[in-house]
């Protein structure tokens, strides 16, 4: 466990300040059931660590649905519509990009949503998770104006509430290393990343720290980290692991 000693050092801070920092966990690219989804499940039971699960509407299954029923700290995003890229092949992948008349993107969200909506009911969070966290700037200000209330993607965001009536909460700390094997990013750097982040929230950002898996490409190493952080994060003083329902709802309602 040495290699955990910076963060322990982090959260000693936080602990010091008379604050608590906050994680959150999304997991990105659900469809159907899958082995891999199971195994998702059980680390959340031993764990007893809140979820939110990012579901692409266009191929969401009612298995899925039927599944997600039994589970008590799961919440839905909508990650995207059908995770299609439109780019073209020299630019980045994005389904939310420019490629295509914002009508049909909005459109196609739109149809996602209430997609979500018949499947998992109020268990799905109007939170738009875009694939490839990639979104066009123009686009944003318009999702509150089809019934986003929360936007999602990776990095340190610039605001808490980019445009009236929309929450942006993003993920920080990705477990798979996308540039080069695609396998599991590794221990110290996932937690350098983390600690990083951490530090950040602490003095600068003031933001939820978010954990981003993806069941379908997780090696062994990259189930132990989950599996070892989210139990550290339950057991240690200092820092929480906050469900996103509470994470995107209004200040209102958070009192």
């Amino acid at each position: 466990m040495s290699n955990w000693i910076a963060f322990d050092d982090e959260i000693a801070r936080w602990r010091d300040a008379g604050r608590e920092a906050v994680l959150w966990w999304r997991d990105d690219d659900a469809v159907e059931v899958t082995p891999a989804l199971k195994r998702l499940f059980e680390v959340q039971h031993a764990t007893e660590a809140p979820l939110a699960l990012a579901v692409v509407p266009a191929q969401a299954t009612a298995a899925l649905a039927d599944r997600l029923a039994d589970e008590k700290a799961v919440d839905v995003l909508q990650h995207g519509y059908a995770h299609v890229n439109h780019a073209s092949p020299t630019d980045k992948k994005a389904e939310l990009g420019l490629q295509r008349p914002a009508m049909i993107v909005l459109g196609d969200l739109g149809t996602g949503w209430m997609a979500l909506e018949r499947l998992f009911g109020a268990r799905a969070l109007p939170v738009l998770v875009p694939p490839w966290n990639r979104i066009a700037p123009p686009l944003v200000p318009t999702l509150p104006e089809i019934g986003f209330r929360g936007l999602s993607t990776y990095g340190a965001r610039t605001r808490e509430m980019p445009v009236r009536g929309l929450r942006q909460v993003n993920t920080h700390v990705d477990l798979i290393d996308w540039r080069g094997d695609r396998g599991f990013v590794g221990l110290e750097s996932a937690l350098e990343l983390l600690v990083r982040s951490l530090g950040a929230a602490r003095t600068t950002t003031n933001e939820p720290i978010g954990i981003l898996s993806h069941h379908l490409a997780m090696d062994e190493g990259a189930w132990d980290f989950l599996m070892s952080l989210m139990g550290k994060a339950k057991t240690t003083s200092g820092i929480t692991i906050s469900p996103a329902h509470e994470l995107f709802a209004s200040r209102e309602a958070r009192g």
